[in-house]
């Protein structure tokens, strides 16, 4: 008898309307989320990109006239630094133009899948400058930083990856060219690259 009843109680529930307002509700939640994964990033900074190429070749410019390594090293950072605040000043009001956010899901796609060769690419800086092969980490700060912008840009428009193959190309061809002409690469990549790329982005998807 328990068991007859409780099947009974079982096919009543099954029987009941379904309410067609919470459906409704599980389809939309369901839609935006499939719009969200598969929507791209378009606040990548351009004219802020200009910029950061600017202050890139003024870097590269002063880099060039120091004498010891640490200076120029010293130089490098402090435009790394600079060059990151503006370009976050730049995604920041892009987002607020284009009423979009920074913790959207293609914005953290971008930032979680740049963010690897990144790290990567500081932890080898730090292993050159302990065992002393300070010619080879402009090449590979152009190429670790190309392959942050490949793989971050997969989740932005599509000239991001482009660019980013293209600082790729001109790190693979720093490594085999003199250790003299790593702020002429350094000028080219970081900052004619972005200029370039910004003006384009800044043309092409509003700033």
């Amino acid at each position: 008898m328990g068991q007859a009843q409780a099947f009974k109680t079982e096919e009543k529930e099954t029987r009941q309307p379904i309410n067609i307002g919470d459906r409704a509700m599980d389809n939309l939640k369901f839609i935006r989320e499939t719009m969200e994964r598969s929507a791209v990033f378009t606040s990548v900074p351009g004219y802020g990109g200009i910029l950061m190429g600017a202050t890139a070749i003024v870097a590269a410019y002063i880099a060039h006239s120091q004498i010891s390594i640490r200076d120029w090293l010293t130089v490098w950072l402090t435009e790394a630094i600079l060059a990151f605040f503006i370009g976050l000043l730049a995604m920041w009001q892009k987002t607020k133009l284009s009423k979009t956010s920074l913790f959207s899901t293609p914005a953290r796609k971008l930032i979680m899948n740049s963010l690897p060769p990144m790290l990567c690419g500081v932890f080898i800086t730090l292993g050159l400058w302990r065992f002393g092969h300070f010619e080879v980490m402009i090449p590979t700060w152009i190429l670790c930083y190309g392959a942050a912008v490949v793989c971050g840009g997969a989740f932005s428009v599509k000239v991001v990856p482009i660019m980013g193959w293209c600082f790729i190309a001109l790190g693979a061809v720093a490594f085999f060219l003199p250790a003299n002409t790593g702020q002429v690469m350094m000028a080219l990549s970081f900052g004619v690259l972005h200029i370039v790329f910004g003006a384009i982005i800044g043309r092409k998807f509003g700033g």
